[in-house]
């Protein structure tokens, strides 16, 4: 604004609005094939160009920076059109995403014409491709989506074709909006009858074709919405198990099917192939239902999405199935993982049966006044980290055969140890509480808690006899007196020490006063 005042009256008059619009709105554009937007230009963009495809990215993002190259990719291909792209980094322009209800992590959005509050939803786009795709989808009509249906058949990559008797229909229209939302997915509209007359089939049908075989079929009706016929195509474009990676990621958390059954298992274990097998067959049962997915727990890059589940490698093999609407999620209780169990498993949760797995019981009544005591997960750490009692827990499974054999085990340690009221035996559901706890190994687990203020777990795993039990308690204890005696030492230390900071700064204030 100096510069401004020594260029004079005349000088100023002439630039005073160039330089207010400056000053509202910072400087234009980035020049280039993508805009760099952000809070002080973002509107003049929106009136420069017709159509303005915004790109909402965290910079840490893998997908992106996937997203960010699709972008500079069609963006050297719309050069010189009205379609101009840009990105907005939402971590620096947290306003500019606030103001505009960026919510997202991969937002994509198409303003018209400077309309700054109604914009469309471009779908995450896997390519380059896709974005063209989408906007010539977009712009055109189902005219554009007739091909030759011999080209269609012998593609390697799944292609969805409209067969249609009338291509004035309100079915075609439906066909050609799917089509719009799906850029990634080749479409086709024909009306010829050697197509349908060799599936067997009539007219207002949709086909799923890959390399001449026809993978499923879906036949039009008044009822079916643009949502329907999409999560038909994107449910039958997948396997019906798909393995959790990074590449299959977007489309598994993005599919119209909410209900997702989630296999973790070691796919190096010598049952992966069996169990496996039995969780495909029971995935076909389920189509547009349950998507099925299985997670590797030995692949690393797992780690996070274990961590959500709260399942631990050793855990594995197990299903969870989750309601990505509401997140609740269930357990199937069987150590059996054979078809048959599989899907019983999945009709008691889509007929509301099933028990949601949650992060604790409730406390039963009396569940102190037996022998063994029954923890849920609200209990487990206060009674095993009471440091003035020794506390011994089998962790179980109901469902396991293994677990119920040591039951009967565990009552005769309580008996044995019913005078020692330093001593408490416990028991806790590890399938229905969580266990937020460093552990090893599988259940059923044996645990001892020993009497300190250090919350320590020593796992058991001699023989499962009273006898060898009650030799590993009292050695464990002898361990836990010794350790004692050294933290109570440091403890009454610090006691003192903090009293004596605490008289020194009440000297103090006395001084001051």
């Amino acid at each position: 604004m100096k510069t401004l005042r020594l260029l004079g009256l005349t000088a100023f008059c002439l630039c005073a609005f160039v330089a207010a619009d400056n000053r509202a709105e910072g400087p234009p554009p980035e020049e280039g094939d993508v805009l760099q937007l952000k809070k002080g230009n973002f509107n003049r963009a929106l009136r420069k160009n017709k159509q303005l495809l915004v790109h909402f990215y965290a910079p840490l993002s893998g997908e992106g920076h996937r997203i960010s190259a699709a972008f500079e990719g069609a963006a050297a291909e719309l050069r010189g059109s009205e379609v101009k792209l840009a990105v907005v980094d939402v971590a620096k322009e947290k306003d500019l995403a606030k103001e505009l209800n960026v919510t997202g992590l991969a937002t994509i959005r198409l303003y018209l014409a400077g309309d700054k509050h109604n914009p469309v939803t471009c779908p995450v786009p896997q390519s380059s491709a896709s974005i063209l795709t989408w906007l010539k989808r977009r712009a055109g009509s189902a005219a554009d989506l007739i091909a030759d249906p011999s080209q269609s058949e012998s593609s390697e990559e799944l292609t969805v074709v409209g067969s249609f008797k009338e291509l004035d229909h309100e079915y075609v229209r439906v066909f050609y909006d799917a089509a719009v939302d799906l850029p990634d997915v080749n479409f086709a509209v024909t009306q010829s009858n050697e197509v349908i007359t060799k599936y067997g089939l009539s007219h207002d049908v949709v086909l799923l074709l890959k390399q001449s075989k026809l993978i499923q079929a879906y036949k039009m009706t008044p009822e079916t919405s643009k949502e329907m016929l999409i999560a038909f195509i994107t449910v039958y474009q997948m396997d019906p198990v798909t393995e959790y990676t990074g590449q299959t990621a977007t489309r598994i958390l993005t599919s119209p099917v909410s209900s997702h059954a989630l296999l973790f298992v070691n796919k190096g274990s010598a049952a992966f192939k069996e169990i496996h097998s039995a969780f495909s067959g029971a995935a076909e049962s389920f189509r547009l239902k349950i998507l099925f997915v299985w997670v590797d727990v030995d692949e690393p890059r797992n780690g996070r999405l274990m961590e959500y589940f709260r399942v631990r490698d050793f855990e594995a093999p197990l299903i969870r199935l989750v309601n990505l609407t509401d997140h609740v999620t269930y357990h199937l209780p069987s150590d059996t993982l054979d078809e048959r169990t599989i899907k019983a498993f999945c009709r008691s949760y889509l007929e509301g049966e099933a028990k949601p797995k949650m992060q604790s019981e409730p406390i039963p009544e009396g569940w102190d006044e037996q022998p063994v005591k029954e923890l849920v997960g609200m209990t487990l750490e206060k009674v095993g980290f009471n440091p003035n009692k020794t506390v011994f827990v089998l962790f179980y499974l109901p469902y396991s055969a293994e677990s119920r054999a040591l039951f009967p085990l565990w009552e005769e340690l309580a008996g044995a140890l019913k005078d020692r009221e330093d001593v408490v035996v416990a028991r806790i559901d590890a399938s229905a509480n969580d266990i937020n706890m460093s552990m090893q190994g599988g259940y059923p687990s044996l645990c001892l808690f020993p009497a300190l203020y250090a919350e320590r777990v020593v796992v058991y795993t001699g023989k499962r006899k009273v006898k060898d039990l009650l030799k590993f308690l009292d050695k464990e204890m002898e361990k836990a007196k010794k350790y004692r005696v050294t933290e109570d030492e440091d403890r009454r230390k610090y006691i003192e020490a903090a009293k004596a900071e605490e008289a020194k700064q009440a000297n103090q204030t006395k001084d001051e006063l």
